[in-house]
């Protein structure tokens, strides 16, 4: 009698776990479901609303891993009915529950909050913003920071550890982590001073006192700057919040000015001709900014005349801009050639004085 009680025990057994085999496969196939019709079908008729489709986008794993995490949960659930060991220890069972919930949680909230959020991108544009703004990556960046201290507390919570006593300790540390922190606090506040300030942003070519370059990113801590020799450098923000920043990437135009020497025997009125020569194809250049041009003779020197010349390219791309400013000056050689001004060659003059050296000579003769 007992073994028949034994094995219809047993048999049972084996049902509820082939039953509890059957709800995880049944929450598997609602997974499947799900994701090739349910959320395929809601992404069309949400597409044209931006926020609603991000958030279902960034959900679409983390609840890929509820509907395992559910059949998993509840399959183990109802076979742990029937077992008073596993029933005794389904307060383990809940936790790890509640723990893969949370995580699941945040790993989507983790995903919402990347730079492309529509959220963010609003913020963004509300401080004025635009596609090229820093702004998004350092904001994205903060959130995640915050998302993922939120979700180890909970986790930390939901398995009964006090956090309050680390709290406390924490408060009690306080002063010497903010002494040991204050240059990598003063970085950050640096950071959300650029950030906000805008005094560039990515991709922009800035000149600082510390390094020129194209700035590449911006982190917590410091900023990466690409200099010309192709060299990565990272620079504190503390220590460009503190500098004077110019941004050569905002510029409207580009200047060119320099000196030409001429002869300094050349005729009066060849020069004449020759400057308004130069001025008057600078102005007729397509590609120089015919608001400031200047083209004056404005020194003499011990070698030579000095024509002044002050102008600025259209474009601000330093190739186009050097590719301008040789074809300019090109031309301004041809200029000087048919007008017969020759360029200033570093000379030195040597005068003797004749008179002198005589009556020097004739003196030393009568002496003798």
């Amino acid at each position: 009698m007992m073994d028949w009680v034994m094995e219809r025990a047993e048999a049972w057994r084996l049902v509820e776990l082939g039953i509890s085999l059957g709800i995880f496969a049944l929450f598997l196939l609602f997974r499947k479901l799900f994701v090739s019709f349910l959320f395929s079908y809601l992404m069309r008729k949400l597409e044209r609303v931006r926020l609603a489709a991000r958030v279902l986008e960034g959900f679409e794993k983390p609840l890929r891993g509820i509907f395992v995490l559910l059949g998993a949960y509840l399959a183990i659930i109802y076979y742990a009915t029937g077992d008073s060991w596993l029933y005794l220890h389904l307060y383990v069972v809940h936790s790890l529950f509640r723990s893969f919930m949370i995580l699941l949680i945040g790993v989507g909230l983790y995903n919402l909050s990347a730079s492309s959020s529509v959220l963010l991108e609003t913020i963004s544009k509300r401080f004025g913003g635009d596609d090229s703004s820093m702004l998004i990556p350092f904001l994205s960046k903060v959130v995640r920071f915050i998302i993922v201290v939120i979700v180890f507390t909970a986790v930390v919570s939901e398995w009964g550890f006090n956090i309050n006593g680390v709290v406390a300790g924490m408060g009690l540390g306080s002063l010497a982590i903010a002494l040991a922190a204050k240059d990598t606090l003063g970085n950050i506040l640096g950071g959300i001073v650029i950030v906000m300030e805008k005094p560039f942003s990515k991709g922009d070519w800035i000149l600082t006192p510390a390094v020129e370059g194209v700035v590449e990113d911006i982190t917590f801590r410091s900023s990466k700057i690409r200099t010309f020799a192709d060299a990565l450098v990272t620079v504190p923000n503390s220590t460009l919040a503190d500098s004077p920043i110019t941004n050569w990437s905002l510029m409207g135009r580009r200047r060119i000015t320099f000196t030409l020497n001429v002869a300094l025997d050349t005729d009066g009125d060849r020069l004449t001709a020759a400057i308004s020569r130069i001025e008057r194809y600078l102005m007729e250049n397509s590609d120089i900014d015919e608001r400031t041009i200047m083209v004056r003779f404005n020194e003499f020197k011990e070698s030579g005349l000095g024509i002044f010349l002050y102008y600025f390219t259209k474009t601000v791309v330093w190739k186009d801009h050097l590719t301008v400013r040789q074809e300019t000056q090109l031309e301004m050689l041809r200029i000087l050639k048919e007008e017969s001004v020759r360029l200033a060659y570093p000379v030195q003059r040597v005068l003797l004085e004749s008179g002198a050296s005589q009556e020097q000579g004739g003196e030393t003769l009568r002496g003798m």
